[in-house]
Order: C-alpha cells, then sequence, then structure tokens
C-alpha cells in the first residue's frame, strides 16, 4: 500500500498530460506495422472497456468523497445551469447552421447529433491538476462529476431516444447494440449508488482503509488511460499544416462540406462558447455573485475541448470524420490555454 500512495501523485495532475503523447507516439508506431481496420478496432474495444470499467468508478469514487452541503449543493445548481446553457448554445447554433446549410432528412440528423454531441467537455484533462489545489478540490470534484454525468449518461439517453424515433416505421431499423442502449442507466446506478451510499452512512473512501486506497488508486489510473486513448486516436496524417489550412478554409477542398463541419464545430466549442462563458463569468465574478473558486473550475471547465470520449459516442448515430477531426485541433489549441489558465488561475483566485 506504501508504493500504491508513493505513485498516486504521478498519476494526477499535469503529470497525465504526457499520456497523451505516449498514447500517439505508440499507436503510430502500431500503425506503420499493422492494418489500420485492426487497429481501429481494438481501439474501439478498448473505448468500451474504459467506458463500462473505468469512467463510471472514476465518478462513483468523486461523489463517494464529496460531502454536499447547502455550499456544495449551491455550486450543483450553478454548474447544472452551466451546463443546460452550454448544450442549449449547440442547439441553437447547430439549427442555425441547418437552415444556413440548407441541411435535410438523413444529412440533418447527422450534424445536429455531432454538434450537439461535440459540445461535451471532459475535465478529466486537467482535472486532476484542479483537484490538487485545495481550495478548488471539492468544486472541482462536482464539475467533473456532473460533465461525466452528462457527456456519458444525459446525451447517450437524449441520442438513444433520438435514433428510436428515426427508427420507428422503418421496415428494417438499425438497432444500437445493447451495450450502448443499457450504459445510460448502467452508469447512473454509480452515481446513484455513491450519493446514497455517502448520505446515508456519512462513509468515504477515506474510511474504507486499504479497500479505500485501492479504490482511489484504481479511479485515478482511469485519467491517464483515457488520456492515452486521446492520443491514440490522433492520426499522424491530421497533425500537418494543410490540414491545419483546411481547417482555417486557406485551402478549398474537392468535398468540402467535412471541413466546413469540422470548422463550425471547432468555432462553437473552442471558440465562441468559452468567450461567452469568460464573459458571463467575470461578470458575476466582479459583482461578488460567485466566489473565485466557482469562477476559476467553471471557466478552465468551459475551455477544455472535447475528447477521444466523445468518440465512444460515436455508434450513437454522429459524423466519425468530423467528430474525430474536432478532436484532434481542439486538444492541440485548448489544452495549452487550460494549462496557462490553471497556472494563473492557482495563483490569483486560490
Amino acid at each position: 500500500m506504501n508504493f500504491i500512495l508513493r505513485l498516486m501523485p504521478y498519476i494526477s495532475g499535469l503529470y497525465t498530460l504526457p499520456w497523451i503523447i505516449i498514447g500517439f507516439l505508440i499507436i503510430a508506431v502500431l500503425r506503420s506495422v499493422f492494418n489500420q481496420e485492426k487497429i481501429d478496432s481494438s481501439l474501439k474495444k478498448v473505448g468500451i472497456v474504459i467506458l463500462y470499467l473505468f469512467i463510471p468508478v472514476l465518478v462513483f469514487r468523486i461523489f463517494l468523497d464529496t460531502v454536499l452541503g447547502v455550499e456544495e449543493l449551491r455550486f450543483v445548481l450553478f454548474i447544472s445551469c452551466a451546463i443546460i446553457f452550454m448544450y442549449l448554445l449547440a442547439y441553437f447554433y447547430a439549427k442555425h447552421q441547418i437552415k444556413k446549410q440548407n441541411l435535410s432528412g438523413d444529412e440533418e440528423i447527422l450534424y445536429f447529433k455531432t454538434v450537439f454531441t461535440n459540445q461535451g467537455r471532459s475535465s478529466a484533462f486537467v482535472g486532476g491538476a484542479m483537484l490538487a489545489i485545495e481550495s478548488w478540490r471539492v468544486p472541482a470534484a462536482i464539475i467533473m462529476a456532473l460533465v461525466g454525468l452528462t457527456l456519458f449518461a444525459i446525451v447517450p439517453y437524449i441520442l438513444n431516444h433520438m435514433n428510436q424515433k428515426e427508427q420507428k416505421g422503418k421496415k428494417t431499423p438499425a438497432r444500437l447494440p445493447w451495450f450502448l442502449r443499457i450504459y445510460p442507466y448502467y452508469f447512473i446506478l454509480y452515481v446513484v449508488s455513491a450519493v446514497v451510499l455517502q448520505k446515508t452512512t456519512g462513509i468515504t473512501t477515506g474510511d474504507l482503509g486499504n479497500f479505500g486506497i485501492l479504490l482511489r488508486f484504481y479511479a485515478s489510473i482511469t485519467i491517464p488511460i483515457a488520456l492515452f486513448y486521446v492520443g491514440s486516436g490522433m492520426h499522424p496524417n491530421d497533425l500537418k499544416i494543410s490540414e491545419l489550412k483546411k481547417l482555417i478554409g486557406l485551402v478549398k477542398v474537392e468535398k468540402d462540406q467535412h471541413w466546413l463541419w469540422v470548422r463550425q464545430i471547432f468555432l462553437l466549442t473552442a471558440v465562441f462558447t468559452p468567450i461567452i462563458f469568460a464573459i458571463l463569468l467575470v461578470t458575476l465574478f466582479s459583482l461578488s455573485l460567485i466566489p473565485a473558486a466557482w469562477f476559476s473550475v467553471t471557466l478552465i471547465n468551459s475551455v477544455l475541448p472535447i475528447t477521444s470520449t466523445n468518440m465512444f459516442l460515436v455508434p450513437y448515430g454522429l459524423d466519425k470524420k468530423a467528430t474525430a477531426h474536432s478532436v484532434t485541433w481542439s486538444t492541440i489549441f485548448c489544452i495549452p490555454v487550460a494549462v496557462i489558465l490553471i497556472g494563473i488561475f492557482s495563483v490569483y483566485f486560490s
């Protein structure tokens, strides 16, 4: 147990970020040796394992260790409103672009699902770093848990419901695999169990002895594993200057709709949403309506990019290539910004 306790700081916080590069390099080497389809198939299976065996346990541990008093419940309400507002931005943005592009039928549904889902955020990136700052620990834990709950339970439930409506009346309806249909309920079970256990007994992982240490360790390794997966999803061909020019729109391509969609998702998630949140949060903070910790963790989370966790949701009916490219470029641009903000805010607002 002493070895695990000494190891814990090195699998949390900013120490986890190099796992993106490790994942990218290892899979890049494997791509030069093995068939691309085999690698993609294996990564898909790894993604399902992470979804079922790691992410729910991490959220369970966070909820179990978070004592929800009056102040914490106020922050839960505040973040819930922020998340709803964030997805409303995506909803109206998607509807506007659908009308502007004159999309209809399956193309309209595909675009809407892709934009709406990719508005999600992933605090797993630097959530560990925020947890390491004492005054941010509770709000950071709450925001990680609620963002995870939204991304892995509520959004999949919405997508599954949309899929059922789309397939109704078709002779050969395309149903989602059973493990995707039940996942929202499976995930929420961990959340409910942790909250009920904490509220009825007051137990945290600190009260569980060696088992609590093992639970914290198991939950902690989720972040480096997820970041490895993020890096593995980045293809070297996507990181060329020529691809960046396509994203910006400096180069016209034959099938420009794909890059138009990627560009619009990138603008929504990495530019418009953070700017709007920054304006609102600075206003609230300057009027002393929210404390510094709320301001810091919420603004940092608004900058955090969509990640390969969104790739887990592709089978629910997203544009796989648009999501993959959006993930790649938002990661490259937003992670440095988020890390810089953590450094600055930890000095001035902690």
